[in-house]
């Protein structure tokens, strides 16, 4: 009886220690893997899906997950990386359609000034592959060689944003870590858990 006593002593001890270290890990991980599905499924041009979803998964974070303090024998560095990431990473994901479509707020220069360029391209090569459309129906043709041009643009302007977008997520990142732990920093200065 005494050692089965023992047992339940050591597997509680073991379980504070380890929700002490890894507060809500099992959560971050989980949304960092929501956020990687949701950046693996906007193949193509980034919809405003994305920006609802990563809306969603950072209201989630912020209401269930609590931001890593300091505790002696803790992974803290460890976790507010963590946690900092996933942040960044949701942030990205939210702005991605943003980044595509407005040029204020993705200003790199010479990133975007090739789409165009393509897209007209994507136009002739559809007025060349229905040229026998050309003296039946105009309208036809030249809604196909709209289409074409504007799918041609919207998946140029993803690349280019796809490429940037970790950039955007890494300074989303960096803020959040530096926040969190000035925050850590003042609340363990006023002496308050």
């Amino acid at each position: 009886m005494g050692d089965h006593f023992g047992l339940q002593e050591a597997r509680h001890t073991a379980s504070v220690g380890a929700s002490r270290d890894t507060p809500g890990q099992p959560g971050v991980i989980g949304i960092a893997l929501a956020a990687v599905l949701t950046a693996a499924l906007a193949q193509g041009s980034w919809q405003w899906f994305a920006t609802y979803i990563g809306v969603t998964l950072l209201a989630v974070i912020f209401s269930f997950q609590r931001l890593p303090t300091r505790a002696p024998g803790s992974a803290y560095l460890r976790n507010l990386v963590a946690y900092s990431l996933v942040v960044g990473l949701c942030v990205a994901i939210t702005l991605a359609p943003m980044l595509q479509r407005w040029s204020w707020l993705f200003p790199m220069p010479g990133t975007r000034a090739a789409c165009p360029a393509l897209g007209r391209y994507e136009a002739i090569r559809a007025e060349a592959s229905l040229a026998h459309l050309a003296g039946r129906d105009g309208a036809a043709l030249a809604h196909a060689q709209a289409a074409q041009s504007h799918v041609a643009v919207a998946d140029c302007l993803s690349a280019t944003t796809t490429l940037w977008l970790p950039v955007y997520g890494a300074g989303a990142a960096v803020l959040v870590g530096l926040g969190a732990w000035s925050l850590d920093r003042a609340r363990t200065r006023k002496g308050r858990p």
